[in-house]
């Protein structure tokens, strides 16, 4: 699709332009065996939430180490989505903005030969928060040299939406 009434398009990474193929409850045991070393028991908790409260319990290297490594695997292994080929035909700069780890995002786009298409590349690592939080997002927009009214943010989760509306960004649902 052509979006030039934006001046930016900013993609999430995995369900919109591609499939990491990270099997998430396997990563979410790790994570909470990595807490069940340190002594403490998460295995009530969500994912996103372990990662977050990591800190709190002096482990989050640790956790950020093992969802990396998964992801990073995931990334090589990935299916690209129809939505990717939209990446090359922008004729406005284009970024991603993703809650999996810049390196794997990288290594997604690399693998699908999607790069050279994209100017900017935000993670979850790549400032001190992640979506829902908008500063990722403003990072990418803020990296694409645009403001947030210029851009229109395409993702495929709720998460993905709030974070769109916390950052004042037009958002749209993959198909």
């Amino acid at each position: 699709m052509d979006y030039t009434e934006y001046e930016a398009v900013v993609y999430d990474l995995d369900g919109t332009l591609v499939h990491l193929a990270v099997d998430w409850a396997t990563v979410a045991n790790d994570v909470i065996a990595v807490y069940e070393e340190a002594g403490v028991d998460a295995r009530a908790a969500d994912l996103w939430e372990l990662l977050g409260r990591a800190a709190d319990h002096g482990i989050s290297e640790e956790v950020k180490a093992t969802i990396s490594r998964h992801e990073h695997g995931g990334a090589r292994d990935s299916h690209r989505l129809p939505l990717a080929d939209d990446v090359a035909e922008q004729s406005v700069p284009v970024g991603v903005c993703s809650l999996n780890c810049e390196r794997a995002c990288r290594i997604a786009l690399d693998t699908h030969e999607l790069s050279a298409g994209v100017s900017a590349v935000i993670g979850r690592d790549s400032v001190d928060t992640h979506k829902p939080d908008p500063k990722p997002l403003l990072a990418t927009l803020s990296e694409l040299g645009v403001e947030s009214g210029e851009a229109v943010f395409i993702g495929d989760s709720d998460r993905d939406r709030i974070t769109a509306d916390r950052a004042g960004v037009d958002f749209l649902f993959v198909d």
